[in-house]
């Protein structure tokens, strides 16, 4: 789904409204990174009617934009003076420095290594605890006396809280202090364990595994982040899948909360590929963009099932007309896609919890002529991830803000997760079973917590779904 588009070629004939180019000298410098974000949110930004200061007709003239762009003198406030309310749009975000945002979507993080989810101890709005998702091959935690179920509800000896989990959990090098889930209640057990972060790259393909039972041989592949340069790795797993001949396949997306809007494109084609050329996706843009694509490039706005990765490698497509999914509240964006997309073409057996509901992506824009990164202005790196585009599937359904409700709903169980990749661990049971049996057997917790946060959603651009401008 790379907009490797005309969209870098044609902007200039897009740019709209006050009547200049991004490139217009009557700019002072101290205002061409603000100039920069009016520019690319007035052209891009999917809500751009719905924010009068981004008006085509709002100013004049570039001097009129300049006396505006000058009452800021912090281009972060700026943008975010320029976005709807946060109830509508959760995810734009700015960044001082673009490395360190190709970096994020592309799964290089500053990082140790522990994948975590946040919830809410039982009764409390305040106060949380965390607990351990997987562990990253080859980082810090990899090292240490931590894993999979592992329980802590604090940091440095300060107990965890909604208000405070970010700034203590953002630090290069901290403590956890953990403690024991004792029948739903989080007991300090006094033990810790000292991680710190390192710049790590994510291969978001974690497990795969095939099971036999009778005549069915059930493959399984939890896949945690749609990184595009990592198309090869997830190619070659489902080349595993496909010569071990299986008959059914469980994807677990429970801790992918999202990326590239063109691999979650191959994903499809791989579980698929009996559809190739057939619409996998439709983006739906801002009014002038959508007008400008469907009297120019109506194809430009469709994202068609494929045969082929990125680098032009054949696809190692399964042929399947059914796909078990697993899901949790982390689930987002591009794997969001994913389930919806597919549902348009096959069955399609959700297990887990309701999703998190973003229907939109992004892209990321530079201060260029054309806003794509070739050109960049050498003087300063921001860089912009606004959300652009809203994606609906072949029968034009989209309007899952609240979440793709489970075809079989299930929890995880902090008190039973399971191993990953075991046929015992709950969520993967209950998919097996629903295939050899068809059955609804399931595990459910004794206890349930609310949803607060997770090691993605802590830095917004891990949950994005994403194009990019080439």
């Amino acid at each position: 789904m790379k907009k490797k588009l005309i969209i870098a070629n044609l902007l200039l004939l897009l740019l709209v409204g006050i009547g200049c180019t991004k490139d217009d000298l009557s700019v002072p410098e101290e205002l061409r990174i603000n100039n920069f974000i009016w520019k690319g949110l007035n052209q891009y930004y999917l809500w751009q009617a719905d924010v009068p200061n981004l008006a085509d007709d709002r100013f004049a003239n570039q001097d009129a934009l300049n006396n505006f762009l000058s009452g800021y003198s912090n281009p972060t406030t700026l943008f975010n003076s320029l976005r709807v309310d946060s109830s509508i749009d959760r995810f734009s975000v700015i960044y001082s420095d673009y490395d360190v945002l190709e970096g994020i979507l592309s799964g290089n993080t500053l990082n140790n290594g522990v994948d975590f989810g946040l919830r809410y101890k039982t009764g409390s709005s305040t106060d949380i605890f965390g607990w351990v998702r997987y562990i990253l091959p080859n980082s810090n935690a990899s090292t240490q006396n931590i894993q999979r179920g592992t329980i802590f509800y604090a940091v440095n000896g300060t107990p965890l809280t909604a208000s405070n989990y970010q700034s203590l959990l953002s630090a290069t090098t901290y403590t956890l202090n953990l403690a024991d889930y004792d029948n739903g209640n989080i007991t300090p057990n006094g033990q810790s364990v000292t991680l710190t972060k390192t710049q790590l790259a994510e291969n978001p393909v974690y497990a795969i595994n095939t099971y036999i039972q009778g005549n069915k041989k059930i493959g399984y592949l939890m896949y945690n982040g749609f990184y595009s340069q990592y198309e090869n790795q997830l190619n070659d797993a489902f080349g595993q899948l496909k010569a071990e001949n299986i008959t059914h396949l469980v994807l677990d997306l429970r801790y992918n909360s999202g990326g590239s809007i063109a691999t979650a494109t191959r994903l499809a084609s791989l579980i698929t590929g009996q559809f190739t050329g057939s619409v996998f996706a439709k983006q739906q843009w801002n009014a002038k963009l959508d007008a400008y694509w469907l009297q120019n490039n109506p194809s430009s706005l469709f994202n068609y099932f494929t045969t082929t990765t990125g680098s032009g490698s054949v696809l190692n497509s399964l042929n399947l007309t059914k796909v078990y999914i697993l899901t949790t509240k982390s689930t987002a964006s591009a794997s969001e896609l994913v389930i919806n997309g597919l549902k348009s073409y096959i069955d399609v057996i959700q297990i887990g919890d309701t999703t998190t509901g973003k229907n939109v992506g992004s892209v990321t824009l530079y201060d260029s002529p054309n806003f794509a990164k070739s050109g960049a202005n050498p003087n300063h790196k921001y860089a912009m991830q606004p959300l652009v585009l809203k994606t609906v599937n072949a029968d034009g359904f989209g309007d899952y803000q609240s979440g793709l409700t489970s075809t079989i709903q299930q929890l995880e169980d902090y008190g039973n997760l399971g191993v990953i990749g075991d046929a015992t661990e709950p969520l993967l049971a209950t998919a097996i079973n629903q295939i050899i049996t068809s059955g609804r057997m399931m595990q459910q917790p004794e206890k349930t917590f609310i949803y607060c946060s997770d090691s993605k959603a802590i830095e917004p651009l891990r949950s994005e779904m994403y194009i990019e401008l080439k």
